[in-house]
């Protein structure tokens, strides 16, 4: 079985409708998909090099860098217009800043907080401080429902 019918089979058990698809957005993720896997057969990938290929879209498809992070002064933009004080942003990772007060970095996302039914969220909480190089890493912390409640009191 190939690469379409292996796709089509999983999306109709998904509950796609693959043979008549709706102009959706439904239809339009099936069309995409079915697409962008007709051009990886083309590239006729063995067992490993599927798996690099895999692996290295997927970053380069969500924005994530291929390599560590540096600190390094290119890499970052003044983003100071759309908040109070200096405040900079990676180019090659968004959800990495650093202030000019102490010029230390962060991640934004280095806590993830990830409710009993699977539902994510991150808030002040999830900022976690960073030297370089730097390689971007969430750490997911599950939490129940009364821990749940502390976030909501001042």
């Amino acid at each position: 079985m190939g690469y379409k019918e292996f796709a089509e089979q999983e999306l109709r058990i998904a509950g796609y409708n693959i043979e008549d698809r709706p102009d959706d957005p439904d239809g339009w993720i099936v069309d995409n998909l079915l697409e962008l896997l007709e051009v990886f057969s083309k590239q006729q990938h063995s067992g490993f090099s599927a798996r690099y290929c895999i692996s290295m879209f997927k970053k380069l498809a969500s924005f994530e860098p291929l390599t560590p992070l540096t600190g390094g002064d290119d890499e970052w933009s003044d983003v100071s217009q759309y908040g109070g004080g200096v405040m900079y942003q990676n180019k090659r990772s968004g959800r990495i800043f650093k202030d000019s007060k102490d010029g230390r970095a962060y991640d934004i996302e280095g806590k993830v907080f990830r409710e009993s039914d699977g539902c994510c969220f991150t808030n002040n909480e999830s900022k976690v401080y960073i030297e370089f190089p730097y390689t971007p890493v969430t750490e997911y912390i599950d939490i129940n429902d009364t821990q749940l409640n502390l976030f909501d009191k001042p």
